[in-house]
């Protein structure tokens, strides 16, 4: 008979979040999509699949929390002299992105001058999008520049998307580079969700714990 396991319990406002017991590595795993993130104060791995996507994991090793975030700058179709613009309104939803994982760490427990940060993804896996994803890297390694926050890790850009698994408990990130795509589940993924940022008016500001 199958043993069966409780997945330990999620905190307030991760509900949503799928979740499911993994019998190959013995624990729960949650795993995100475009535009969701995860914290945790358990021994739980986070999952999730990049392409041109960027993830931020950060944990505070002493209290025992940690999250992970999947997100993508906002594109436009403004012209080049409204750059200047359209890369600050661009700004303000990453701002966003990373606030409300941030948000919740220190909510929980966490301490800003404990964190430590691997960033991984930003693959060139749009083909009529080339920058996308060197835009998100260029924009979350000068938001943990500008924030101070402790980079100990990062596996950025190439063209392969990434399937990252995360152990907040530890710190550690495995991650696998996706050579060929078995079929265009990653492609449809980004795409919907970039198209959906298009049509999102810029998020309000967060406040931080």
């Amino acid at each position: 008979m199958q043993a069966v396991h409780t997945l330990p319990k999620a905190l307030p406002g991760f509900e949503q979040i799928h979740r499911y017991w993994d019998p190959v590595h013995h624990q729960s795993i949650a795993k995100i999509l475009p535009g969701e993130y995860y914290v945790t104060t358990e021994d739980e791995m986070i999952v999730t699949v990049l392409g041109s996507c960027v993830s931020a994991c950060i944990r505070d090793p002493l209290c025992g929390i940690g999250g992970m975030n999947h997100f993508m700058l906002p594109t436009s179709h403004h012209n080049d002299d409204d750059q200047w613009h359209h890369m600050s309104e661009a700004a303000r939803y990453g701002n966003y992105a990373m606030e409300l994982l941030i948000n919740h760490l220190l909510k929980h427990g966490g301490n800003r001058a404990r964190f430590e940060v691997k960033i991984v993804g930003g693959g060139q896996i749009l083909t009529h999008m080339t920058d996308i994803g060197q835009r998100n890297i260029a924009f979350v390694r000068q938001y943990l520049q500008a924030e101070g926050l402790r980079v100990v890790g990062e596996d950025l850009g190439d063209v392969y998307p990434r399937k990252v698994y995360y152990f907040p408990i530890t710190g550690k990130v495995r991650m696998q580079k996706l050579r060929a795509l078995k079929n265009d589940t990653i492609l449809r993924r980004e795409q919907d969700y970039m198209h959906s940022l298009m049509s999102r008016p810029t998020q309000g500001e967060v406040e931080l714990f």
